[in-house]
């Protein structure tokens, strides 16, 4: 046997200042049967982090629904998620977050956590067709904030344009909670044909292990820890672990990644992402129950005299593993030489079922695979929880404390003043706002391998080349209703996100989710992420969408105990058979009809006209029926595929109002309604109640149309007609559709660009 290189063993304190905990060190020299040296403790320090292992979270994460009748992969199993779409093809869809990265550095942070989960997507064979991201910030009117959005979107659309991957959705939030730690979170969509897609697995004892790519330097040492800590004022000295990305170098991965698996060379294949080298080898010959051994010499280098340690917890990005059949090595060496990649022979595979790193002929740290992977050696842990006091505070809310915005007795005069001053103050909100400032940096369509429709809708709609379909694809996730009530709240992001799927004409297949909280440590915030899965749980089981992986983001927190509103992002895929079934949410023609579907509430809690208009701050989530959400989305699916509406637009922040305003702005076209006097006019016009769609449909189509609600058992509302460019409410002119827009379209960008 090998003996290891001298180093110092290592110490307690050493592994207290990885982040390790003086048990898990203990874990540690139980399952080597020996005192780490220094290298083993930096790997185990990086795979055992709360970003690799999930040690904190894993126990919650085994309870969601993981199976259906479209998964080919399930969570855990492969880098990303695959579900069939039919017609011999596949969608690969997985989001992560880079919170902790864009924070220290905004740019880089963005842009290589854009490149990260690409990556992800096409070392399964599957082709990048498509990127959403979900953006917080904190208070907009800030200079750091506004350096941080600047940073982040820029990051983002100059590595996605170059990449040639259309960024075509996603969302952006700002709430004082994210002043110090904002939320990056990155999805990627790619399709592949079945049967053709590659697993990260490292069969074959004997198998030569190659690295392709960029060459390795010192950045992003540490990243996967860094991430697994409390941001402070003393964060920016890990700006080393912020990892620096290449757009061109990435696309030429791409075309050599995907030309190679059309070899019979490849066995298989993972990016290196957290952990690099150390995660990517340790994973593979973990599940396939196999070992490894790397010459950590033979790994290209772009600085000198790297040690072995910073070799194998180096981020840098751009970087392959990739095991090939012994024999077929000139087939994948010819690749990258034609793609002008950086490349090397760096170890092979071995039957011991362990990980053995060399330096310069030195054995450098010699571990069990497996105690470093995913759901193996790792501890797990089910921290203490305590429902936080504000949840009480919240359950207190009472909306008879709150006047209407029509108080009784105003004149007409007065009521109208009330109702402009609420409607323009939303519309110019940054969380209502039109996000153009934002979205006109990304390009979104980029690439001619699947094309995005670019109509208004409310999921971004790409077409699937060579067939019928497409896919609906949205992220969503009101960090506020999950503060608010963490089950119910999660429940919310999920279902929103089937109905977005849904109004756009698609059916939900399955969910990722980037699941970013505060420190799992304090029992207030392990409390809501608990809360939040079950809530999560139970929405995908009724709405038949899987989760087939993620990524869970603790630590977005601040040194002085401060965490973000729990945001646990949906990215969800759902698929439309036909070009017809695809739906717009723009109202089409001056005279059609306008209902409401859905049932309204008195209810105006968690909403942005009480929070931002109101200032008012605790109250729970909205009102939500799962069972009825479930009702509306069958019945809202059948109208659009039997062509009874011309448009269709869920409620979402700041209601019913928005809702209309929206569909109109689209081609200039204005309505006129009538509010229902069973509720109060601001919870009417401006309430967040869930599961409530807008709709038109031609005026020759009304009893067809109201016979079809009523036989579903649909709850309904005829609340007026587009007409003109004027919007009316209960004969009061509140403005025109163009003057709103102009406020609508501006009211970001003027406060960015404002000195």
């Amino acid at each position: 046997m090998t003996q290891l290189s001298t180093q110092t063993l290592a110490t307690l304190e050493q592994a207290q200042t990885l982040g390790l905990l003086p048990e898990e060190f203990e874990k540690i020299k139980s399952i080597l049967g020996r005192t780490p040296n220094f290298t083993e403790l930096s790997i185990y320090s990086v795979m055992w982090s709360e970003h690799c292992s999930y040690k904190n979270s894993i126990t919650w994460l085994k309870t969601l629904p993981k199976d259906g009748p479209m998964m080919l992969a399930k969570a855990g199993e492969e880098n990303a998620g695959l579900v069939d779409i039919g017609d011999g093809l596949a969608v690969c869809f997985k989001i992560e977050s880079h919170n902790h990265p864009s924070a220290i550095e905004p740019y880089q942070g963005a842009a290589t956590g854009v490149g990260g989960i690409n990556r992800d997507i096409f070392s399964m064979g599957a082709r990048p067709i498509a990127q959403l991201n979900s953006l917080r910030f904190g208070n907009i009117n800030t200079d750091r904030t506004k350096w941080l959005v600047k940073g982040v979107v820029k990051g983002i659309g100059d590595y996605g344009n170059a990449f040639g991957i259309p960024t075509v959705g996603g969302e952006v939030y700002f709430d004082d909670c994210y002043e110090t730690n904002i939320l990056v979170n990155a999805m990627s969509v790619g399709i592949a044909k079945i049967g053709d897609t590659v697993s990260a697995v490292a069969d074959g004892p004997g198998n030569p292990v190659y690295i392709f790519g960029a060459a390795t330097g010192k950045d992003g040492i540490h990243g996967a820890a860094f991430a697994s800590k409390d941001i402070s004022e003393d964060s920016i000295n890990d700006l080393p672990s912020v990892q620096v990305g290449d757009p061109f170098w990435e696309k030429l991965i791409l075309e050599a990644s995907m030309e190679l698996l059309e070899t019979d060379a490849v066995v298989g294949m993972q990016d290196m992402g957290a952990a690099g080298i150390t995660c990517s080898t340790a994973e593979m010959a973990a599940k396939s129950g196999t070992g490894m051994i790397i010459q950590l010499d033979k790994v290209p280098m772009r600085q000198a005299d790297m040690k072995g340690w910073e070799i194998l917890l180096s981020e840098s990005q751009e970087r392959m593993l990739v095991i090939l059949h012994k024999g077929r090595e000139q087939k994948a060496i010819d690749i990258f030489k034609k793609w002008d990649l950086i490349y090397a022979c760096i170890g092979e595979v071995t039957d011991t079922g362990r990980v053995e790193y060399y330096m310069h002929g030195q054995l450098e740290a010699d571990i069990p695979a497996e105690s470093l992977a995913l759901g193996g050696g790792a501890p797990v842990y089910k921290r203490e929880w305590e429902e936080p006091a504000y949840i009480s505070l919240n359950n207190k809310f009472d909306i008879n404390t709150i006047s209407d915005i029509n108080t009784v007795g105003a004149t007409s005069t007065e009521a109208l003043d009330n109702l402009c001053k609420a409607a323009e103050f939303l519309i110019k909100l940054p969380n209502i706002a039109s996000k153009q400032w934002v979205y006109n940096q990304y390009d979104s369509m980029v690439g001619t391998v699947n094309q995005s429709t670019n109509q208004p809708s409310d999921a971004a709609v790409v077409m699937v080349k060579g067939t019928q379909k497409s896919l609906a694809l949205t992220v969503d996730c009101n960090s506020r209703y999950v503060w608010a009530n963490p089950e119910v709240g999660c429940a919310i992001a999920v279902a929103e996100a089937a109905r977005n799927i849904v109004c756009s004409g698609g059916v939900p297949s399955g969910v990722t989710n980037c699941l970013n909280f505060g420190n799992p440590y304090d029992k207030g915030v392990y409390y809501q992420f608990k809360n939040a899965i079950d809530g999560m749980g139970r929405a995908c089981r009724k709405f038949g969408t899987p989760v087939t992986g993620g990524n869970v983001s603790f630590y977005n927190q601040s040194s002085d105990g401060v965490a973000v509103f729990p945001t646990p992002t949906i990215g969800m895929v759902g698929i439309i058979e036909k070009p017809e079934h695809i739906m717009t949410l723009d109202f089409k023609n001056s005279g059609d009809l306008i209902y409401l579907l859905g049932e309204s509430q008195n209810d105006i809690s968690s909403s942005q006209y009480l929070v931002k208009y109101r200032k008012i701050v605790n109250s729970p989530a909205p009102y939500f029926d799962l069972d009825k959400e479930y009702a509306l989305q069958q019945t809202t699916y059948s109208l659009i595929t039997n062509h009874q509406i011309q448009s269709c637009h869920d409620l979402s922040e700041g209601g019913l109002f928005v809702a209309l305003f929206e569909s109109g702005k689209h081609r200039g076209l204005g309505f006129e309604i009538v509010t229902d006097k069973k509720f109060r006019t601001d919870a009417f016009l401006f309430g967040e109640a869930q599961s409530r769609v807008v709709v038109s449909i031609k005026p020759e189509t009304k009893t067809t149309f109201e016979n079809e609600l009523q036989k579903s058992q649909t709850s309904f509302l005829h609340l007026g007609k587009v007409k003109g460019s004027d919007m009316v409410i209960d004969e009061m002119r509140i403005g025109s559709v163009a003057e709103y827009k102009n406020e609508y379209d501006k009211a970001i960008g003027d406060i960015l660009e404002a000195n």
